[in-house]
């Protein structure tokens, strides 16, 4: 049986990406995206099956009213993807407070508001597949981008806790951690901090080490998406790359060594008698 997907940041990237694979597959789509003028295209071609709206995810009340919209027109809701982000740039020094602001209203907040309108609707059908696009930079930080690791870092933290919540009322979960993709995210979707010379070799650094990395195909995002929203049992955590696997499991190699290499001061810290 053909599925309903609301997406979020619909326009282009992988929310584009998201969206063709469904409606080529037969399925139907509320697309949102601030500027509905770029799916035109698609309603062009697909007509009925996809419903474009206008939407800002900072405004609560607006996301409430287009997922209302959204279950009202096609009848129920299977799949909602919070693709809807942005990355910013900048060492953690350098940011400013509207930019630090801003990057979690749209990264964390938003997605916070479009999974709590959807939630009553997933609940009375009792299934539904709520999806999150994070980043491998949600569980593996760099310099440079500290302000969007940490709305992603809240991201994770908040979609593990959802999980567990609704675990058993037909509710799935999942969080997609994408790694280096030949998308738009350092251009003109990117925010970018003032520069401070004292982190010139810092920034250096960062720019040699993904110089020359292969970026992922955003095309073949959305059928990899498809894998996971017809899986009988999806992953709560998907990397979307195979770079990140080998990191992440170094990374965390390293979190439990140095987790029990001071694991006697642990026990100090809760009893003055060890």
């Amino acid at each position: 049986m053909s599925k309903i997907w609301f997406i979020t940041g619909s326009s282009r990237g992988f929310g584009r990406q998201f969206v063709e694979a469904a409606l080529s597959r037969g399925d139907k789509v509320a697309a949102t995206a601030r500027d509905t003028a770029a799916l035109a295209d698609l309603v062009t071609t697909y007509e009925d099956a996809v419903l474009p709206i206008a939407l800002d995810v900072t405004d609560r009340e607006a996301v409430f009213a287009a997922v209302q919209r959204a279950h009202a027109h096609f009848g129920r809701l299977d799949v909602v993807v919070n693709n809807a982000g942005y990355a910013l740039f900048g060492m953690v020094e350098e940011v400013s407070e509207e930019q630090i602001r801003d990057q979690f209203e749209t990264n964390f907040f938003g997605t916070l508001w479009v999974t709590q309108a959807a939630l009553p609707f997933l609940r009375a059908q009792e299934s539904g597949h709520i999806v999150q696009i994070s980043s491998f930079g949600g569980v593996s930080p760099w310099p440079n981008m500290g302000g969007y690791h940490a709305s992603k870092w809240a991201l994770e933290g908040l979609t593990d806790t959802l999980a567990q919540e609704v675990a058993g009322s037909g509710i799935k979960v999942t969080l997609v951690e994408p790694n280096n993709f030949a998308t738009d995210a350092a251009g003109s979707s990117g925010v970018h901090a003032k520069t401070l010379p004292a982190y010139d070799g810092v920034r250096a650094a960062v720019v040699a080490a993904f110089s020359g990395a292969p970026a992922g195909d955003p095309a073949a995002a959305g059928p990899a998406l498809l894998k996971i929203v017809d899986a009988e049992n999806p992953p709560l955590r998907v990397f979307f790359g195979s770079a990140s696997l080998p990191v992440v499991s170094q990374l965390y190699a390293e979190r439990l060594k140095s987790w029990n290499d001071w694991a006697e001061v642990s026990a100090l810290a809760e009893s003055a008698q060890v």
